[in-house]
């Protein structure tokens, strides 16, 4: 029991410093439209919650397994989830992450259905290359289902704490209003970026010196 729980907390601690619920909440607020009703953010909440739960029980048990079937390396994973997160964090600056020729109909359907919510919101900027990379290391030293009880327990911690910020991120932007709405966009449009850009680089440069 006791090594339960020490594996439980530093699990946790490890996959909450690295998906960070705080830091995605507000990339969330400043993805969407201002005009974001309550109830759509709890739908998207509970969505994007749902889509980085199923996420990681696909890599738990089939993340080593793809990555060898294809011949897929984590570095080529971290290259291309960089690329992904750059296009956002570019939209995220030029403040283009709402599509301004879009008539009401065409937005309401947009929030209604909420497609962002699985990407990029879920993957991968909640589920990015890092947890995945994460997990899939974890795992591999998880050999009891004590472990792996601890690993899957953990994150689902990690998963409630993610629900929460984004359930509750509607009060955050009632407090900052229009104006530090846009400065938060802004400002999280070059974090993203500059996350982006690491992962990019840090996986260009393993990859080349690599083959190399």
């Amino acid at each position: 029991m006791v090594d339960f729980f020490n594996l439980f907390l530093q699990h946790t601690i490890t996959m909450m410093a690295i998906v960070d619920p705080l830091g995605v909440s507000a990339i969330m607020l400043s993805l969407l439209p201002q005009n974001t009703t309550k109830e759509a953010i709890n739908k998207i909440a509970f969505k994007a919650t749902m889509t980085i739960i199923v996420a990681f029980f696909v890599v738990l048990a089939t993340g080593n397994f793809l990555l060898n079937l294809f011949g897929i390396e984590i570095d080529s994973l971290k290259v291309m989830g960089g690329i992904i997160l750059l296009l956002t964090a570019i939209k995220m600056v030029q403040g283009s992450m709402e599509a301004k020729n879009q008539t009401e109909e065409e937005r309401a359907e947009a929030i209604k259905n909420d497609e962002f919510s699985i990407i990029p919101l879920g993957i991968p900027i909640t589920f990015g290359p890092g947890i995945f990379a994460t997990i899939i290391i974890l795992r591999g030293h998880s050999e009891s289902v004590t472990s792996v009880a601890a690993l899957i327990l953990a994150y689902l911690v990690v998963s409630l704490s993610v629900y929460l910020a984004f359930k509750n991120s509607i009060y955050i932007r009632h407090y900052l209003g229009i104006t530090g709405q846009k400065i938060v966009s802004r400002l999280m449009g070059l974090i993203v970026g500059a996350i982006a850009v690491q992962f990019v680089v840090g996986g260009i440069t393993t990859l080349v010196s690599h083959y190399m």
